[in-house]
């Protein structure tokens, strides 16, 4: 097997286990199966101060992380197509960028709900 061969496999292997990966805790989170922790989900001060902050960033981040997720695997399945080295290092890195994009815009927009929901549970107390 040559070495491009196994760089295409590691590449496909990473990038679709990624996707799963984001689609899968896009949808756990957002559905509140998976609950604040410190290993998965938008972990930042506003997100970690409650339940209610932590579900509210994570339905209103959903839609963005499950975009980063279907480019991953778009991604995954780009470097399954056999093409010159240029395009295979083209559709990676263009990929990655716009799956950092959207897991960043998730990231602040998760973090802006998180907050909202804090704002409208500290009213009444």
């Amino acid at each position: 097997m040559s070495e491009e061969t196994v760089a295409r496999i590691v590449l496909f292997v990473v990038m679709g286990g990624t996707g799963v990966l984001l689609l899968w805790m896009a949808r756990a989170a957002a559905s509140g199966r998976l609950g604040r922790n410190q290993w998965a989900g938008i972990r930042t001060p506003s997100t970690m101060t409650s339940d209610e902050a932590w579900l509210a960033a994570h339905q209103r981040a959903e839609r963005p992380t499950q975009l980063a997720a279907a480019v991953s695997i778009l991604v995954a399945l780009s470097v399954a197509i056999p093409s010159p080295d240029a395009v295979l290092f083209g559709s990676v890195m263009v990929g990655a960028a716009v799956i950092l994009g959207l897991v960043v815009h998730g990231a602040i927009v998760g973090g802006r709900a998180a907050r909202q929901a804090e704002g409208r549970s500290g009213e009444g107390r």
